[in-house]
C-alpha cells in the first residue's frame, strides 16, 4: 500500500496589530452574512461539501469528499468545548432564480487561551473570485477579537497557492510546515472516512 505526502503550512496572524481585522467585513450587492444557528448545520455541511468534494482538500482529508463526512464534521466542530458561534458563518446570495443559495462557510474554534483557529473556510465554484473568501475571513478575525483573542491561526495546504497568498495579503505568517500522509490514495473517498479534528481540516477554496 503507498503513501503519499502532502506539505501543509501553519500561518498564524497578531489580531492585535492587524488593520483588516478592525474594518467591518463587506460583500457585494445581493450576497449577506447568515450568523450560526444550530439549525443551520446541515446548510454549513452542504456547503462545505459543494466547496471542497472536487478539490485537493477533498484527498488530504477525506471526510470532506463525501456529504455524510461533512456532517460528521460539523456536529464535532459544534460540540468542541471551544466552539465560536459568534465567528461562524455562512454566505448567502438571495438573487438566484432559483432562490436563495449557501455560497460560502467558515467556522472558528478556541483552541487556547488567546488563540483562535479558524477552519474550513469555502467559496462553492460559481461564486469564487469575487472576495467572498477575504470577506469571511475578515469576519471570522473580527469574531475572535470580540472574545479577546488575539492570534487567529490556520493551516493550509502548500499547493493552494491562490489561499497562501491571500492568507499573506491578510496579515497570517507562516510559523511552521507539517506533513500529511495519506495511504492509499486512490480509495480514498468512501463513505466510511474518518472525521479528523485535532490541527486539522482546516482548507480553503475560494
Amino acid at each position: 500500500m503507498g503513501s503519499t505526502y502532502y506539505k501543509r503550512f501553519r500561518m498564524e496572524v497578531d489580531l492585535r496589530c492587524n488593520p483588516v481585522a478592525s474594518h467591518p467585513a463587506t460583500l457585494p450587492p445581493g450576497y449577506r452574512f447568515v450568523e450560526w444557528n444550530d439549525s443551520l448545520l446541515d446548510e454549513h455541511a452542504r456547503t462545505k461539501y459543494r466547496c471542497f468534494r472536487d478539490e485537493i482538500d477533498a484527498v488530504v482529508f477525506p471526510c470532506l469528499g463525501n456529504l455524510d463526512g461533512c456532517r460528521r464534521l460539523m456536529r464535532e466542530i459544534r460540540n468542541k468545548v471551544g466552539f465560536l458561534s459568534s465567528a461562524t458563518w455562512l454566505i448567502a446570495w438571495d438573487q438566484s432564480p432559483q432562490g436563495l443559495i449557501w455560497c460560502g462557510t467558515i467556522q472558528t474554534i478556541r483552541s487556547s487561551e488567546d488563540v483562535g483557529t479558524i477552519q474550513n473556510i469555502g467559496v462553492i465554484p460559481s461564486h469564487r473570485g469575487i472576495g467572498l473568501g477575504t470577506s469571511l475571513i475578515q469576519q471570522a478575525m473580527a469574531g475572535l477579537q470580540q472574545h479577546s483573542i488575539t492570534r487567529g491561526s490556520l493551516e493550509v495546504t502548500s499547493d493552494n497557492s491562490r489561499a497562501v497568498q491571500l492568507y499573506k495579503r491578510l496579515g497570517f505568517h507562516r510559523y511552521k510546515t507539517v506533513y500529511k500522509t495519506i495511504k492509499n490514495p486512490k480509495n480514498l473517498k468512501t463513505k466510511n472516512t474518518s472525521v479528523e479534528l485535532a490541527g486539522m481540516a482546516e482548507p480553503a477554496i475560494f
